[in-house]
């Protein structure tokens, strides 16, 4: 830490702009050390995507979170095959996505129109609305409760739940006692919808998870419920943040505002450059498997290493005006919002699908919209970016 510049994924400031410290990383420690939190950070893109692709030098074994409570050997109970190596990963992926399929995402496509309908309309309606608690908190959410089969009913719930597991006080370095208790609770429930279906199977993602098989090998319903946990806790939190950001920054730049809503072509380009620009996935971590040297520093084998996604997708070494929010960029470089390698993000599909119908409604409905930067508020996690209020007056066409 010698070059003076410090970075904690708790600070609040942090929270509210990372991109300075981001900057001041890449140049000064591109490896950088923390020595009271224990972990060591990269920043730059190749680094990055280079070691996302790296599945020897570095393990998912232990989790993908900092925090303490959520890292080690049985992180994958809650955090399903994003915490194992392969063999195991490539097993419990392969069974998954035999009931997670592109199909079972492409079918679903008019009722993900439908719910962001059932949310939007109203919303405009009133012409004055927070995006995140009245759209793009709700709308994901019920997308994959839609995928899964959850009642309507029980889907606000689960939302809270969600973002109880995902909230960080100030100066709170490890999940807190009411994340472990939501996640229990969500946990306990997913096991009493398995059992539902184990008498009765329905069409949905949890009854295909059930009937996935590869050569006589099933998943047990602790897998099952892992990643039920996994798509409602990265799945929906994701997406909500994305959403919030796209319009936030759109907002902020006037003149790439115009481009999608002059042609709601563009919403696909719109969602890219926000994906790039301010991801809702700002940092993964990673365990070292043996010692690895970069950039004359040696990290050595065993330690905890950051992958910082949101300073890399900011790299001026790797995107020309990297900090322009640019709805027109046309670029080689793949962003690594979504990781990369074997473990590339499974819900990338849908994530962006859900995006695209979100917002092009949005356009299509919407003239124009101004956000209240002054009464919007941040959320406050570890890894996740985006908003927990974004107050927006729209103007419907």
């Amino acid at each position: 830490m010698s070059s003076g510049v410090v970075f904690s994924p708790y600070d609040y400031a942090v929270h509210t702009d990372p991109y300075p410290t981001y900057a001041r990383l890449r140049d000064e420690a591109p490896v950088y050390r923390n020595d009271e939190l224990d972990f060591w950070a990269l920043s730059r893109h190749s680094d990055v995507a280079a070691l996302f692709r790296d599945n020897t030098r570095l393990s998912n074994a232990n989790g993908v979170s900092l925090d303490p409570a959520a890292w080690g050997p049985y992180a994958h109970k809650t955090m399903s095959f994003l915490a194992l190596d392969d063999p195991r990963h490539n097993r419990l992926r392969s069974l998954v996505s035999r009931g997670f399929t592109p199909r079972r995402v492409r079918d679903l496509q008019p009722r993900i129109l439908e719910l962001a309908r059932h949310h939007l309309h109203p919303a405009l309606e009133s012409g004055e609305f927070d995006f995140v608690a009245d759209f793009a908190g709700k709308f994901p959410m019920d997308v994959i409760s839609e995928l899964m089969g959850v009642p309507e009913a029980d889907r606000d719930r689960l939302r809270e739940l969600a973002d109880t597991v995902m909230h960080r006080d100030e100066g709170v370095f490890d999940v807190p006692q009411a994340a472990m208790e939501a996640s229990l609770n969500l946990v306990a429930y997913y096991a009493d919808m398995l059992a539902e279906r184990r008498k009765k199977r329905t069409d949905d993602l949890t009854s295909a998870l059930m009937d996935a098989e590869i050569d006589g090998d099933r998943l047990s319903d602790d897998e099952i419920i892992a990643f039920l946990f996994l798509m409602v806790v990265a799945g929906n939190e994701t997406t909500t943040k994305l959403l919030a950001n796209a319009a936030y920054w759109a907002h902020r730049n006037p003149g790439e505002q115009a481009k999608p809503f002059t042609d709601p072509a563009r919403v696909t380009d719109w969602i890219e450059e926000t994906l790039r620009y301010d991801t809702s996935s700002q940092m993964v971590a990673r365990t070292a498997t043996e010692d690895i040297a970069l950039h004359g520093t040696t990290i050595p084998a065993g330690a905890r290493v950051l992958l910082l996604v949101g300073s890399a997708n900011r790299d001026p070494r790797a995107f020309d005006a990297a900090d322009d929010y640019d709805i027109d960029r046309r670029t080689e470089t793949p962003i690594v919002s979504f990781g990369g390698g074997t473990h590339f993000c499974l819900g990338a599909h849908l994530a962006r699908l859900e995006a695209r119908i979100a917002l092009t409604e949005f356009v299509e409905l919407v003239k124009s919209y101004d956000v209240d930067t002054d009464r919007a508020q941040r959320v406050h996690s570890s890894n996740v970016r985006g908003f927990a209020t974004l107050p927006v007056r729209v103007e419907s066409r």
